[in-house]
């Protein structure tokens, strides 16, 4: 099991598979900020392995022997893990919670006859073979490739799926509704009184550009901008900030005209309570985040948009209270031309925090319609919060992930009475 190295959503996903698959002997094997993630939450796994000090090659050979040892491959939006799989000639299931939104620089036809003869002598050459896909075009030929595909439904996946039906690979692609931790959803309790008063959740923020000490403008700009939000805002004495920002070493607590906000990085379940007691919450717009928070039906206002994905997610539910309430960089500085690409759309995020952090007229706008946009979301009824609840888990509906899990892996001989045992192989 492994999840694409950006961020926490696509390894809360792979958690969110791995927990109801207990008949199994489950291993995680990655690095960077999912296999933080993965560490921070071993009950998900029977192993977890994390890679990041090896070398290139030792990481491979590492990688390709657990394959080969193993019955099912169980991929997150990690498309290199599935090519490895196909090479070694092992089943391979690619999960998916963004599949409307990977961007295509060639026909998807022309993709489709690539992979129509990818080499399956080994990874290097089927790697070779693919080298001339974007790496996001390299997640839909992962699709292609994989043995069965699941993907999250969300405006635009209809479509794609029908595209990738016609070419005759969309028998094995499976819709399902959120991909999240139903189990843990469930047994979260609502306390008799919440530990605070405001939860800000910026995910985990690390992906192919933005870092911890590296391209962290927005993370700087929040650490700069919290102190106002407990001065302009009494209501909000106790403050939670959590992500992965604020882990391993990095945690802080600042206080400010007698309110007090912590930095934290939360175990996932830990997560859930708190989403489940605190009153009022701001959102990182991520899916598998805003997922979490309507199946508890609490309606977050979302935040300034850290990368391209959460541009995206915005333009998708603008017709709803949750879109249309959201903050935007557009409203610090309007007009401003976003590239229409992941990494080049992300480089001008990083920059526009950059200049609102550095520039006081910048950032005393941004201050002031950040409490503009809180000011509408505080105001909101409890009538009108459950509604906004309700038309987001209108378009959030579908198959619950666990059920097509096991179907899949009963289809192919792994199901939870199969080799897939703990005691069995992998």
């Amino acid at each position: 099991m492994g999840a694409q190295n950006c961020g926490f959503g696509p390894v809360s996903a792979l958690v969110a598979v791995s927990r109801p698959l207990r008949g199994h002997r489950r291993v995680f094997v990655g690095d960077g900020v999912a296999a933080v993630f993965a560490r921070s939450n071993p009950d998900a796994f029977d192993e977890v392995y994390d890679t990041g000090g090896m070398t290139e090659s030792s990481r491979a050979a590492f990688t390709d022997d657990l394959l080969r040892n193993g019955d099912h491959a169980v991929s997150v939006m990690d498309a290199e893990l599935v090519f490895r799989a196909v090479a070694a000639r092992r089943p391979a299931t690619l999960v998916d919670s963004l599949f409307s939104f990977w961007k295509l620089t060639r026909p998807l036809a022309a993709i489709g006859a690539l992979c129509a003869t990818v080499p399956r002598s080994g990874f290097a050459a089927a790697d070779r073979h693919l080298a001339d896909l974007t790496p996001h075009e390299r997640v839909v030929a992962a699709h292609l490739l994989a043995t069965h595909s699941v993907v999250q439904d969300f405006p635009g996946v209809t479509e794609r799926a029908a595209a990738v039906a016609a070419l005759g690979a969309g028998g094995r692609i499976r819709r399902t509704g959120p991909i999240i931790d139903t189990e843990g959803l469930e047994q979260v309790g609502r306390t008799a009184g919440p530990e605070h008063d405001l939860l800000i959740d910026v995910g985990g923020f690390k992906n192919f550009l933005l870092g911890f000490g590296d391209h962290d403008d927005y993370v700087r700009l929040l650490h700069r901008w919290v102190p106002d939000l407990l001065r302009d805002w009494p209501r909000f004495r106790r403050v939670l900030v959590c992500g992965g920002p604020f882990g391993e070493g990095r945690e802080r607590t600042v206080s400010a005209a007698g309110g007090r906000a912590d930095f934290r990085l939360l175990r996932q379940r830990e997560l859930l309570r708190a989403v489940a007691s605190t009153p009022d919450h701001l959102l990182a717009p991520g899916l598998t985040a805003l997922h979490e928070t309507t199946a508890l039906g609490r309606l977050p206002l979302a935040i300034h948009e850290q990368h391209y994905a959460h541009v995206f997610t915005m333009r998708a539910l603008d017709g709803t209270l949750f879109g249309r309430s959201g903050c935007r960089f557009a409203d610090v500085v309007p007009g401003h031309r976003l590239p229409e690409d992941d990494f080049a759309g992300t480089a001008a995020l990083v920059e526009l925090a950059g200049r609102v952090l550095e520039d006081d007229g910048l950032y005393a706008r941004y201050r002031r319609t950040f409490n503009e946009r809180i000011e509408h979301y505080v105001s909101l009824s409890p009538a009108q919060r459950r509604q906004g609840v309700e038309e987001l888990g209108k378009l959030f509906d579908g198959e619950p992930v666990h059920a097509v899990m096991s179907d899949i892996l009963d289809r192919t001989g792994t199901g939870a009475g199969g080799r897939g045992r703990p005691s069995g192989r992998t």
